[in-house]
């Protein structure tokens, strides 16, 4: 919890700087700058170019997941440091498969997981972190009850930390490595962010919900549509929607690429933190209110101060579903019977699954509740299986003392644990055979191939919990709630009634008490850390070489990644999230989703030594043995999607020297700097296709390598041909010191 003295000291630097932000931009302000101003660790020097310019940042918390936070904190432990310098949270929600319920589930977790949660406990014990032990529910839902408040800035080791974005805060995804530079108190260096600026007007109405303006939204920018820029929502639709669901449209940004996601500080903000027991910081956001926000005149002329402005009619909105295979892929449910039959999507609906960081607020909850009810009052039971996923040990005694727990168990749900699951690869599905089609809507976030159950297979939607539930119930793809009707035994047709829902709880929340222990604890620097030499879930890090100084020369081309390649494609999760604090075990997943152009096959590559297709990881083992280093070339946006620093980290392991790529999204950019891979971008997309398997790639001008120095390549081809290929890059000098120190936490390491 943020005692009041942190939030008023926040509050203070806040309202002193902005007079200053004026006076140095010579204009009026968005929010989104009158946080990244007063979090400044070293004044800006010049007007920063959107996406271009570099800045210091100091950010007030850092919070990190318990798949993410082990190799954060193996990182942590060579920096040298004794404590952390800001408050930092771990939550253990990602380690919890969901197979059998909530009680076993949590149960067998903890038993299966005990070597990595002790281990957890005893680094927080040691550098005075707070544990939020398993069963106290998902990161993101933790944060928003208890940690975040408006005006204030914080990153997480998630990529859908942007969900604070709902209360006000500047909130941003990032990898182990950015939250070691926190930890440490070390220069954290960032692209000042574009602002596209999103007008809501109007109210939402009946069956729409505030999940639906963020599917909208993901159909119109795309998933590379908020690459480097943050998404600022304004305008009266901002007011009419609740805390929890403005923070179910800041989790979903990261879907398109955005740096977070922001709303203006208004009352429903106020009236969620006094329903979280943070009365006192919410009187401290009501006396500086006309700040937390963007300046008037932003208002009137928004095209003059954002780099875009998008504009929703919320009174127009229609749900809307997204997918398969692609969280931008979206269409109202009015065009869903069309897209079926054009697309041969399988129509049966196998399972519906509502709830995880997203959408299990008290307000999503009720009224898939109201629509369950609905069901049950007629007879009614879901012909799909449902599952529901509460975000927070909080919302899961709130929901069962209000009886919501119930109606969902008598309409034929089942409770699973407060954690990600299903979400995120860990859940064991038996109702189908892995490479069987088959068709599921969730509420959740992302619905990549393999994403929810590791069945490539699985054709994964998404649509707000209320139309899930009503989908279940109905056990259709193409059902659409508005509209059609259920057959009773009767012989009667049954509409639905559209959903309501409370904000927040008339009761209030039921009280639970699930943190371990608390970040403003002394640490025990004493605490002794074991980690068994011979563990296959820990291992501790050796430092990465440094550069050699020299050009590098005959790079091997490990594969041409071809469509997307997101984090998941080039380190899978779900069962390997048990190896996510041992590097050289978990490299053994790596780019075993990728689609190698040279193959057309996933998970496989050529050794250009043998000329042999083989598994991908042993070529990358055969190459890394014998000190032959490799590249890889990549397609538009690598990297898409979660925050995993292993996305990096395996490579660099394995003998990566390059990643070179048409696009980059943000964290997997900033992830390779930080540990000494040097990610370049075409300057001209059609060299990618000039690129052939047993071409070899050398560097011609590295030794000149700083910020604004262009890194040129040599391409040579079997037959002795040479091609130079030109590249970008987007390295300040700071970032270009990580690269030639071997990685970011070498140089930290080596400053402490």
């Amino acid at each position: 919890m943020n005692d009041l003295k942190t939030v008023t000291e926040t509050y203070s630097k806040y309202i002193n700087s902005i007079p200053k932000a004026r006076e140095f931009f010579n204009r009026p302000l968005t929010y989104t700058e009158k946080i990244l101003f007063s979090h400044l660790s070293k004044p800006l020097e010049s007007i920063p170019n959107r996406t271009k310019s570099f800045c210091s940042i100091k950010p007030d918390r850092v919070a990190m997941q318990d798949a993410t936070a082990q190799m954060a904190l193996l990182q942590f432990m060579n920096s040298g440091m004794k404590t952390t310098a800001v408050p930092t949270t771990v939550h253990c929600d990602h380690l919890i498969t969901a197979i059998n319920g909530a009680k076993d589930d949590l149960n067998n977790a903890i038993i299966k997981n005990k070597e990595v949660y002790d281990f957890l406990v005893s680094v927080c014990t040691k550098y005075g972190i707070g544990f939020w032990k398993p069963g106290a529910g998902i990161i993101h839902q933790i944060v928003l009850e208890n940690y975040a408040f408006p005006g204030s800035l914080m990153i997480g080791t998630d990529s859908h930390t942007p969900n604070a974005g709902g209360l006000g805060m500047v909130a941003i995804g990032v990898g182990g490595a950015d939250a070691v530079d926190v930890m440490t108190d070390s220069l954290w260096e960032v692209n000042w962010p574009g602002i596209i600026g999103v007008k809501l007007t109007g109210k939402l109405n009946n069956w729409t919900s505030s999940k639906d303006i963020i599917l909208k939204l993901a159909g119109i920018l795309t998933v590379e549509g908020g690459t480097g820029k943050i998404i600022e929502y304004f305008g009266e639709g901002t007011q009419s929607i609740s805390c929890t669901g403005k923070a179910t449209i800041t989790n979903m940004g990261a879907e398109v690429g955005a740096t977070t996601s922001i709303f203006p500080y208004d009352k429903k903000m106020y009236e969620y933190l006094v329903a979280t027991s943070r009365s006192e910081i919410a009187a401290e956001a009501e006396k500086i209110k006309n700040e937390l926000k963007a300046d008037d005149e932003v208002f009137d002329n928004p095209e003059k101060y954002y780099d875009e402005v998008i504009e929703i009619n919320l009174s127009e909105l229609e749900p809307h579903i997204v997918g398969p295979y692609s969280p931008d892929l979206s269409r109202k449910i009015s065009e869903m019977p069309d897209a079926i039959k054009k697309n041969n999507y399988q129509n049966n609906l196998k399972v519906g699954l509502i709830g995880s960081c997203t959408n299990s607020s008290y307000e999503d909850i009720e009224r898939a509740a109201h629509i369950a009810k609905q069901a049950l009052d007629r007879g009614l039971k879901t012909k799909s299986q449902f599952y529901i996923t509460p975000g927070s040990n909080q919302i899961k005694a709130t929901m069962e003392r209000d009886g919501y727990t119930e109606i969902f168990e008598k309409l034929g749900g089942e409770v699973l644990a407060n954690a990600c699951g299903p979400c995120i690869g860990q859940w064991k599905r038996s109702d189908v055979n892995d490479g069987e089609k088959n068709t599921i809507i969730t509420s959740f976030n992302r619905n990549f191939a393999k994403r929810n159950d590791g069945n490539a297979a699985t054709e994964a939607f998404v649509a707000s919990p209320e139309i899930v539930t009503a989908l279940a119930i109905a056990g259709k793809l193409d059902f659409n709630p508005i509209s059609d009707s259920i057959m009773l035994d009767n012989d009667k047709k049954f509409i639905f009634e559209p959903p309501k829902g409370s904000e927040l709880p008339d009761e209030g929340f039921a009280k639970v008490k699930t943190l371990d222990f608390d970040p403003f604890e002394v640490p025990e620097i004493n605490k002794e850390i074991f980690i068994n030499p011979n563990s296959k879930r820990l291992q501790l890090l050796k430092p990465f070489k440094k550069w050699n100084n020299k050009e590098m020369e005959n790079l091997r081309i490990l594969i041409k990644t071809k469509g997307k390649c997101t984090t998941d494609h080039v380190s899978p999760a779900g069962p390997w999230l048990r190896f996510r604090g041992h590097l050289e075990n978990i490299s053994q997943n790596m780019y075993s989703g990728a689609l190698n152009a040279f193959t057309e096959t996933t998970g496989e590559a050529i050794n250009t030594e043998n000329r042999k297709t083989e598994n991908i990881y042993e070529v990358s083992k055969y190459y890394n043995s014998n000190n032959i280093n490799w590249i890889v070339i990549a397609d538009e946006n690598y990297g898409e999607g979660s925050s995993r620093e292993h996305a990096a980290m395996e490579p660099r392991f394995m003998g990566c020297k390059i990643i070179l790529a048409k696009s980059f999204a943000r964290i997997a950019q900033t992830n390779l700097k930080k540990q000494g891979i040097i990610p370049l971008i075409f300057e001209n997309e059609s060299d990618y296709d000039l690129i052939e398997a047993f071409d070899t790639i050398s560097t011609i001008n590295l030794e000149e390598f700083k910020s604004g120095n262009n890194i040129k390549l040599s391409l040579k081809k079997p037959d002795g041909s040479i091609h130079t290929i030109n590249t970008l890059h987007t390295f300040s000098n700071n970032q270009v010191s990580w690269f030639k120190a071997g990685s970011a936490l070498n140089l930290i390491a080596n400053q402490s």
